[in-house]
C-alpha cells in the first residue's frame, strides 16, 4: 500500500509588506533583493495571531475539506521553532481549540506532540508519521508546520521574514503524493543559527532573581549558515544515493523542493550537487578555483535549464510570502503543484532536500498519484493571496516592536488569539483563542 499526503491546507497571514518598501527604507538597491534573492513581499502576523492560531486554522480547513473530525485522526504532530510554551506543545493547543470550536465532549484519542529542530522539525514530524501510517495503514495522521521568521530591524535577515502554517493529512492510498521509505540523513552540531535563553539580572525589581528572556529573533551567521546548508544537503544526498542505488542523479526528479529561507536559496546552493553529478560540465566551467567554477556553472545554460524545470516552480509562492521556517519546504511543494496545474505540466516524481540549522538535512522523494490535480485545493491556495492588507513602513515597524494593540486586518472563518491571562496567578501566561465566523 502507498503511504503519503491525502490532502493539504494552509493559512498565511493577510498582512503584507512589499519588499521594495523595505529596500527603500533601508537604502538597499531593490534589484539586490528582487533579482538577486528573488524576493517580492513578506507576510507578517497580525496583533491577534501566533503560531497556534495559524496552525489551528490550517488544521480546521483540512478537516473541513476532507470531512473528517478529530476522532478520525490518530496523530497530530507539529513541527515548529516558534513554540509559545516551554512545556505545553503547540499540538495540544490546536486540539484544545478544535474541540472547543466543534463543541465535542468525547475523549480525543489522538497523540499530540511537537518536533523542534530549526527549519526541519516538520519534516521530522512527517518522517515519523509516515512510518506510523506505514505500520498502521488504516490510521491517519496530521502533520503541521507553523512558524514565523522574525529578525532584528535593520539586520541582514530582516528582508527574509515571513509567516504561515501548513497542514498535511497522511494516509494509506493517498490522493496527492506517495512517499518512498528511503530518507538520506546528515546531522552535525553547529551554531549557525540558534535562539538561546538570555538572563536579565535585575535584583531590585525581581527580588534578586535572574529572569530568563526568550527572543523571537535568532543569533545567526549568514555566511556560515549557508556553508552548513550546502554541506548538510550534500552529505544527506550522498546518503540517499547510497541507500537507494536506483537513484542515479537529479534528472530523475521532475520537481525539487528545498528549504527556502529566501526565494533563490535553493538554486544558489543546488549547483554544488549539480556539479558533483555533472563532472564534465564542472571541469569545463571557467575559473581558477572551486568557487569561481561553481559561480560560472550556476550561470550556464545547462544549470539554468535544470533550475527552470525543477526548482523554479517551488519558488513561485515563496517570493510572495517569505521564510516560513519549518513550513517553507511545504510552501514550496504547494507552489510547485499550483505551478504545474497552471502550466498544464505532468510531473511524476518530486525530490525533497530539507534543512534545519543546528544542523541537519534529510533527502527523500515522492511520486505524484495519478489524477492528483483533482484533489488539490487550488482555490484555497489562491485565496491565501487575495484581500491582502498592504502595510506602510511605519506600521510595519510598530508591528515588529509590539507597539500596536489592535488588529489591522479583519478576517472570517479563522482562529485568532483572544487574550493572554495576566490576572489569574494559576493561569498566568495561558493563551486563549476563538474562532471568528
Amino acid at each position: 500500500m502507498q503511504i503519503g499526503i491525502d490532502a493539504v491546507q494552509l493559512y498565511i497571514p493577510k498582512l503584507v509588506l512589499p519588499i521594495n518598501k523595505l529596500a527603500e527604507a533601508r537604502n538597499i538597491e531593490p534589484a539586490k533583493l528582487q533579482k538577486g534573492l528573488g524576493l517580492q513581499a513578506m507576510r507578517l502576523m497580525d496583533v491577534d495571531e501566533d503560531v497556534v492560531s495559524m496552525a489551528t486554522t490550517a488544521v480546521y480547513r483540512l478537516l473541513h475539506q476532507t470531512g473528517l473530525n478529530l476522532t478520525d485522526v490518530d496523530r497530530l504532530y507539529v513541527g515548529t521553532e516558534s513554540g509559545i510554551d516551554n512545556s505545553k506543545p503547540v499540538a495540544s493547543y490546536i486540539l484544545q481549540n478544535l474541540v472547543s470550536s466543534q463543541q465535542e465532549n468525547q475523549a480525543i484519542r489522538c497523540d499530540a506532540v511537537d518536533f523542534t529542530f530549526a527549519c526541519i522539525g516538520a519534516v521530522d514530524a512527517l518522517h515519523n508519521c509516515l512510518d506510523f501510517v506505514r505500520l498502521n495503514p488504516t490510521k491517519k495522521a496530521i502533520v503541521v508546520a507553523t512558524d514565523f521568521a522574525k529578525y532584528e530591524l535593520e539586520s541582514t535577515g530582516e528582508y527574509t521574514q515571513g509567516a504561515g502554517a501548513f497542514a498535511l493529512l497522511l494516509s494509506g492510498n493517498p490522493r496527492l503524493l506517495a512517499f518512498e521509505s528511503d530518507f538520506g540523513v546528515s546531522t552535525k552540531g553547529v551554531f549557525d543559527f540558534f535562539k538561546p535563553k538570555y538572563y536579565l539580572d535585575q535584583p531590585t525589581e525581581y527580588h534578586g532573581k535572574s529572569i530568563p528572556v526568550i527572543k523571537d529573533e535568532p543569533v545567526f551567521d549568514g555566511q556560515y549558515s549557508n556553508a552548513c546548508y550546502i554541506n548538510q544537503i550534500s552529505e544527506a544526498y550522498k546518503h540517499f544515493k547510497e541507500i537507494k542505488p536506483s537513484h542515479e542523479n537529479s534528472e530523475q526528479w521532475d520537481l525539487v523542493c528545498m528549504h527556502l529561507p529566501y526565494c533563490f536559496q535553493g538554486r544558489r546552493t543546488y549547483v554544488t550537487l549539480f556539479a558533483d553529478e555533472n563532472p564534465a560540465l564542472y571541469d569545463s566551467a571557467q575559473g581558477n578555483n572551486h568557487f569561481e567554477k561553481i559561480k560560472s556553472l550556476s550561470k550556464s545554460k545547462d544549470y539554468i535549464d535544470f533550475v527552470e524545470k525543477t526548482i523554479a516552480p517551488s519558488e513561485y509562492l515563496s517570493a510572495k510570502v517569505g521564510n516560513c521556517y519549518t513550513g517553507s519546504i511545504f510552501l514550496g511543494l504547494i507552489s510547485a503543484l499550483l505551478w504545474s496545474i497552471e502550466q498544464n505540466t505532468t510531473p511524476k516524481k518530486v525530490g525533497f532536500l530539507a534543512y534545519g540549522s543546528g544542523s541537519k538535512s534529510k533527502v527523500f522523494e515522492a511520486a505524484l498519484v495519478p489524477s492528483w490535480q483533482n484533489h488539490f485545493d487550488t482555490q484555497a491556495v489562491l485565496n491565501a493571496f487575495d484581500n491582502l492588507v498592504e502595510l506602510d513602513f511605519e506600521t510595519y515597524e510598530q508591528l515588529h516592536k509590539h507597539e500596536l494593540k489592535k488588529p489591522i486586518a479583519t478576517s472570517k472563518g479563522v482562529f485568532k488569539l483572544e487574550r493572554i491571562e495576566v490576572d489569574n496567578p494559576l493561569l498566568f501566561g495561558a493563551r486563549f483563542y476563538h474562532k471568528i465566523d
